[in-house]
């Protein structure tokens, strides 16, 4: 029986917890702001896919506390927003509970966002995940997946950091997939995750932050002018001139056309996860998603004027939600 350590278990993480735990395996969801609800309540979840289902994982607050189990952690699978930069890291957060054996999981958003585990756990398997799965954490432990949007989409693309990693960590990546495709999702091991991380940005890094900026959802935002469209596609194209400076293999601008044409499809918008943070005065990925991208441009020599725009722009929202998270804080203990 895997023993699975699941850090951040909010909409996403919350589907993995099911899932993993429909595979046999001994989990334990690590918990934050909806950790009372779900000591007490456990999860509900209200899928296509799965069906409306409750459960009740071992959850604790802490790593640390997870680690005082005394439980030998095969993985800990990251499903946290990623904050790379942040005090306390996720390597710091997360030591108490990683054995010498232990595989590091991340499924997060962005690119270069390995580099941070790799640093403090260079002898670790790391595995880096790209993930699309609809859902939503409509209230503390009540999980809609895909539900209010009929949709079962479950996609788990995973892949070793680096990818010329030893082939016993190839083989925890595919014991991976394994678990989560006996558990009732899908996954796919890929010997280069790279690929993947770069197509999915070629569309994060440009509706996360127009949709946080404009406060609109993709198809409200496409409507609401008529050079929207080239904007979006001219920040898509601007990842794709990064990815192949770097070599990156299948990011290009049939790609791009292509992620634009679904959205330009849909009458019903959908809201990127910045938004939702945005709206909820939370903090969101601006560093995984745009920053890094405008870094590795930089370095690499590529010119991106509109994303380095919609950096400067989205890191001051970024920094006005901390002000206001501050200024609430002190009036509360006034």
């Amino acid at each position: 029986m895997a023993n699975i350590l699941l850090f951040g278990a909010g909409a996403v993480g919350a589907v993995y917890v099911y899932n993993f735990m429909q595979a046999g395996a001994n989990v334990t969801a690590v918990c934050r702001s909806n950790y009372e609800a779900v000591k007490q309540y456990g999860f509900t979840m209200r899928s296509i896919r799965f069906g409306n289902v409750h459960y009740t994982p071992s959850v604790v607050r802490t790593a640390a506390e997870a680690a005082s189990q005394g439980v030998p952690w095969d993985y800990i699978v990251v499903c946290s927003k990623c904050m790379p930069g942040s005090t306390p890291s996720l390597g710091e957060i997360i030591k108490p509970a990683v054995g010498p054996k232990t595989a590091i999981v991340l499924i997060q958003n962005g690119i270069n966002i390995e580099l941070e585990i790799a640093a403090v756990y260079p002898s670790n398997p790391l595995l880096s995940c790209v993930v699309y799965l609809p859902t939503t954490q409509i209230s503390p432990g009540v999980i809609d997946y895909g539900a209010s949007q009929n949709e079962t989409l479950n996609i788990l693309e995973i892949g070793t950091y680096p990818s010329s990693a030893a082939q016993m960590h190839k083989a925890v990546a595919e014991h991976l997939a394994y678990l989560v495709k006996k558990g009732g999702g899908n996954a796919e091991v890929f010997d280069d995750i790279q690929p993947r991380r770069w197509g999915k940005l070629v569309v994060n890094a440009a509706w996360n932050p127009i949709s946080a900026l404009s406060l609109s959802s993709d198809a409200d935002f496409l409507r609401s002018s008529p050079g929207a469209v080239d904007l979006v596609r001219n920040v898509m194209l601007e990842i794709v001139a990064i990815a192949k400076a770097m070599n990156i293999q299948g990011v290009d601008e049939a790609l791009a056309e292509t992620h634009l044409d679904r959205h330009r499809g849909r009458i019903v918008g959908k809201e990127p996860s910045m938004l939702t943070d945005v709206r909820e005065n939370r903090p969101f990925e601006v560093e995984a998603i745009v920053g890094n991208a405008v870094r590795l441009a930089k370095e690499y020599g590529v010119k991106v004027p509109l994303l380095d725009a919609i950096y400067a722009l989205v890191k001051g929202l970024y920094e006005a939600g901390i002000r206001s998270r501050l200024e609430y804080a002190k009036g509360v203990m006034a």
